[in-house]
């Protein structure tokens, strides 16, 4: 072993260098990127072990190439893990989340999000390829030295190997000390990142997607039947606190998915103003729920999309739109077009953004109008497309020429990240942090409310007020926790991981004219907006292998499930493998032997989460009925 090292050392200095420079750098946009904590010594062990045996791997397989090729293949590999380090990282900083391969299907968005992309790129990215620079420098100053060197030989290199495997089983064997069981736990990718590497970390999501894909193949009636008596066992009788079944019944429903919009922004203000009057003075009229959760994962809008149509959990990696939109579902628009209801999603954005003119025909919606069927300009766009009020104008038009009653979804775009908007339609002024996402982010959130406001005002012109339904739900959080600092300095506090999770809190308004407002503070999701709907409008069904209830029912339990694992109940919030008392913020302190407030649920939550995924992995609502 010591006269293979030796060799290696003498002939390929260059080598070691390059992969040296490549670890570090690693380990530094673990710290600098990726915001790893560490909490221990071993947990710094495990991180400065972990990219070892994946570099040692790869330099075993260029040493055994000729000579000649010997740099090039080194070469590409050092540009290849760089651009997954930088990718991974830009990623980051907007969804707090790493790449995956679902993730990768939907390239065909790339071109709509391009905007998105380019701002949060950053000056000093550049140090993420100066190291590639400096070893290409170095192998055109010594590249006649390289030509010289012999082939290695595989019998050469099985010491190295055997080095590799036991570094390893070295690394696996820490993470699961400091971690056991850790990956069974894939949905939690910060965990997963955290103790076996970005590069590691790659590798296991390639197994993990040859994994789902086989499970269609092997599903069956039999799995089904085990999930469907799980969701019949435990779903609450809709006994409502107010007396409230039917009271919609017949109104058109309007759904309007509010990009980007937090809770934190209700009833606030920045530098004096109001940020959302209108939906302020709304809520007083309404239904509001005070800690609702945004549930989506990595597939965004198209997540919140799946959650409310199908009162499913979306998928830990990717976008079910793209993953699976041949499945079989029995979602909403099918159900309201039983009931005699014309079925739309009014969106000004291109209709293969999110794959969502294959998945509505799916879900069973009548109607898909997109950019095409809007006027859009150069004067009434910005950022990603048509303007919150000309959207809201225009889809008015569409409106007034479909069959009532009927089903209609509204998604919104000008509170988009980068959040770009014109200083004529700035209602307000931007904030002033070091965060320019946060800074843009309040004016075109007071813009999205000033076109929600149009809105109303327009449904009430032409007649359409009186006999609808409007539910107005933020789909996922604007500000990720990349911008904690400006959020601290905005909220005055710490930033905590409590924090963390209150601030996925999205609105989520039932405006049904005549009918008085309340507040609503029991705990709910995105998951539990079609049963509510569904109670509202007093239509029963009898098949329904769904995971959302009822928010109105009495006896519905307290329990908002996130895609992460974390979840909050009436009295705690679980997150980051901690357990907080939501009264004080703080982690509970427990003595010896005393079991966490937060344990009788961890394993109701990971079988939701569990049956949620085989349902849409192995397409088993095909067997509903069968």
């Amino acid at each position: 072993m010591k006269a293979i090292v030796l060799k290696i050392l003498h002939e390929k200095p260059i080598f070691i260098i390059g992969l040296s420079m490549l670890w570090l750098k690693t380990i530094i946009v673990g710290f600098w990127d990726f915001n790893i904590v560490l909490e221990n010594p071993l947990q710094l062990l495990i991180l400065l072990l972990n990219p070892i045996p994946f570099l040692m791997l790869f330099l075993g397989l260029i040493l055994l190439a000729k000579p000649s090729r010997q740099a090039i293949y080194l070469c590409v590999f050092l540009i290849v893990s760089s651009f997954v380090l930088f990718a991974n990282s830009v990623y980051y900083r907007e969804f707090t989340d790493y790449i995956t391969i679902p993730l990768l299907l939907v390239g065909s968005n790339m071109a709509d999000l391009s905007s998105s992309v380019f701002t949060l790129m950053q000056w000093h990215d550049i140090i993420y390829f100066i190291d590639i620079i400096i070893i290409a420098g170095l192998f055109v100053w010594k590249k006649q030295a390289l030509m010289k060197n012999s082939r290695y030989r595989f019998r050469q290199l099985v010491p190295f190997f055997s080095v590799m495997m036991i570094f390893s089983v070295l690394t696996i064997g820490f993470a699961n000390i400091e971690r056991p069981q850790l990956l069974s736990r894939s949905f939690d990718r910060e965990l997963i990142v955290k103790n076996i590497g970005i590069y590691n970390f790659h590798f296991y999501d390639v197994y993990l997607h040859m994994n789902t894909r086989a499970q269609r193949v092997f599903a069956n009636e039999d799995e089904f039947n085990e999930i469907n008596e799980y969701t019949v066992k435990v779903e609450k009788r809709e006994e409502a606190d107010y007396d409230l079944f039917g009271i919609a019944e017949g109104k058109n429903v309007i759904l309007i998915t509010a990009e980007s919009i937090q809770n934190f922004v209700i009833g606030n203000e920045v530098n004096g103003e109001e940020i959302t009057p209108f939906l302020n003075e709304l809520i007083e009229d309404s239904y509001y729920f005070s800690e609702f959760y945004h549930q989506t994962a990595q597939g965004k809008t198209s997540d919140s999309e799946f959650l409310v149509n199908n009162a499913l959990f979306p998928l830990p990696r990717g976008a079910v739109f793209f993953t699976h939109p041949t499945n079989k579902y029995y979602a909403l628009p099918e159900i309201m077009n039983e009931h005699g209801y014309f079925t739309a999603t009014l969106h000004a954005n291109n209709g293969t953004f999110w794959n969502r003119s294959v998945m509505y025909e799916q879900l069973g919606f009548d109607r898909f109008y997109t950019d095409e069927d809007y006027e859009i300009t150069a004067d009434n766009s910005i950022g990603w497309g048509l303007k919150d009020i000309d959207f809201m104008e225009q889809s008015i038009e569409h409106m007034l020429e479909m069959p009532q009653p009927f089903h209609l979804n509204l998604i919104t775009l000008t509170n988009h990240h980068p959040f770009d908007l014109g200083e004529e339609d700035q209602f307000i002024d931007q904030y002033d942090s070091n965060s320019r996402t946060l800074n843009q982010y309040f004016p075109t959130v007071r813009y999205t409310d000033e076109a929600i406001r149009v809105f109303f005002d327009r449904l009430k012109e032409e007649g359409l007020y009186e006999d609808s339904i409007i539910l107005i739900f933020g789909d996922h959080y604007g500000i990720s926790s990349f911008h904690n600092r400006a959020m601290s300095q905005y909220l005055e506090k710490d930033i905590t991981p409590f924090v963390e999770i209150e601030l996925q809190q999205v609105p989520f308004i039932i405006h049904i004219p005549g009918e008085e407002g309340k507040v609503i503070p029991d705990v709910s999701g995105q998951i539990d907006i079609r049963p509510t709907l569904l109670h509202l409008l007093g239509i029963k069904i009898e098949k329904q292998t769904t995971f959302g209830r009822n928010i109105f029912s009495k006896e519905r339990e307290e329990l908002v499930i996130l895609r992460n694992g974390s979840f909050i109940t009436e009295d705690v919030i679980y997150t980051s493998e901690t357990c907080y008392d939501k009264s004080t913020g703080e982690p509970f302190d427990l003595e010896d032997g005393e079991e966490s407030p937060c344990q009788p649920y961890i394993e109701e939550v990971q079988r939701q989460l569990n049956y949620s995924d085989r349902i849409i992995y192995g397409d088993l609502l095909r067997f509903e009925g069968t």
